[in-house]
């Protein structure tokens, strides 16, 4: 199985819909419409094989108006050992998508860790509360909004390490 057979068949199924199409390192790499998230992951474990969500996460772009959050999928088809990436662009004003839980049960965990860190509200999932930060926390910490570090730290100082 190709990039390019994977390529084909998404677009005999889905038309015009899949965009953002690449291959980073040979890596075959798509984008979908956040209302098609479940239509194209069905397809992609019943029909091409794609049976192993190895990964899902996010990642936040603040400089795209209207996509500032990327939900990411990575699909292993054990069979032909061929992996793909799916991306899903939301608003950060309203970061909804459906959840994968019914199609792929090892997806409880990856979205309810997405939604702790980047609050992505996975529609439909079982029980999305937070998995690694306190129930109180009001924000969410992997958002690029917030600093990487406490600015007043002193402690990682040049001087700190006899190089000031």
């Amino acid at each position: 199985m190709t990039n390019e057979t994977i390529l084909n068949k998404l677009n005999d199924n889905f038309g015009g819909r899949i965009s953002g199409i690449e291959e980073p390192y040979g890596l075959f790499t798509f984008a979908v419409a956040a209302d098609m998230n479940i239509q194209v992951l069905k397809y992609l474990k019943d029909d091409a094989g794609f049976i192993f969500l190895t990964d899902l996460t996010a990642v936040h772009y603040p400089e795209r108006a209207g996509e500032e959050l990327c939900v990411v999928y990575h699909l292993h088809n054990l069979v032909e050992n061929v992996r793909i990436r799916m991306k899903v662009y939301l608003p950060v004003a309203q970061p909804d998508i459906q959840s994968a839980t019914p199609l792929f049960s090892g997806a409880n965990w990856m979205e309810r860790e997405t939604y702790d860190f980047f609050g992505v509200n996975f529609v439909g999932h079982p029980n999305l509360i937070r998995i690694l930060n306190v129930d109180e926390m009001d924000y969410f910490p992997m958002r690029k909004e917030y600093e990487m570090e406490d600015p007043t730290r002193r402690d990682k100082d040049d001087e700190m390490f006899g190089r000031g």
